[in-house]
């Protein structure tokens, strides 16, 4: 019979299993992690419901040593994964939800990506949201310096030494340039689109961050969030797209 001890045990349970799945969100084996987290957890309670209907005790003995072993070997195997989200987890953005974001800092990268756009010049950003970016900003260069409009220019600059590659961008500070984007997979994408357009779709599938692509070709604006890139956009629809991604409150006259 259900009772209240148990109510709290699985109430218990279940918020552990939400802490620990959001607080490895910040790592790109996340969704690995979450895949043997569901079949682990479908493996052990049917495995547990058979022992207990069959009383299969000496199976059971069994079953609970193998189940430690498991347990031990995913955090081995994780390893490098959970370093990564201990080691960053005081810098996710989750935390700076509590506070207001600058509108300023919305204002210099709009000014940078109208530049940009006017001037052809390639470009791919990427914005952290929730999840952090902070082992693809590991593949790059580390800068950690305020947003600046000129700074973004003036790494993008063709024929610059940070010019490939994504800039990584948190909170109102330019975290790392020249970074490595994981590329979509995904086949209905369309073929003409180049590298970063694919690398900003990759990281929005990968990831929760907004991706800010301008073309080198034509200037044209592209944003990426959630699997889905938006093509031609205008500085006031990014703006839009931006405030909606970060919970910026807009300005109203």
């Amino acid at each position: 019979m259900i009772n209240a001890t148990m109510i709290t045990e699985v109430l218990i349970f279940a918020i552990g299993i939400y802490v620990v799945l959001r607080f490895l969100r910040q790592t790109r084996g996340a969704g690995v992690i979450r895949g043997l987290i569901i079949i682990v957890l479908f493996v052990v309670i049917t495995a547990s419901v058979l022992i207990d209907t069959f009383k299969l005790e000496r199976l059971g003995l069994v079953f609970n040593e193998l189940t430690n072993l498991a347990f031990v070997g995913l955090i081995i195997v994780f390893q490098p994964e959970i370093r990564r989200a201990i080691v960053h987890v005081g810098d996710s953005p989750i935390f700076g939800r509590l506070f207001k974001r600058e509108v300023k800092t919305l204002q210099r990268l709009l000014r940078s990506v109208a530049r940009l756009s006017k001037e052809r010049i390639g470009a791919l950003i990427a914005i952290e949201r929730e999840g952090s970016l902070a082992n693809l900003a590991e593949t790059g260069i580390q800068i950690d310096a305020e947003l600046n409009s000129y700074l973004i220019e003036s790494i993008f600059y063709p024929g610059g030494a940070l010019h490939d590659g994504a800039l990584v961008i948190r909170g109102d500070r330019i975290v790392a340039a020249s970074c490595l984007l994981p590329l979509s997979q995904n086949p209905s994408i369309d073929k003409r689109l180049g590298t970063r357009h694919r690398a900003a779709v990759g990281l929005s599938e990968e990831t929760d961050a907004l991706a800010i692509v301008v073309s080198e070709e034509t200037g044209r604006i592209s944003a990426a969030l959630g699997g889905r890139l938006e093509h031609n956009i205008t500085l006031e629809k990014l703006e839009e797209t931006i405030e909606l991604a970060l919970g910026i409150a807009r300005n109203e006259p």
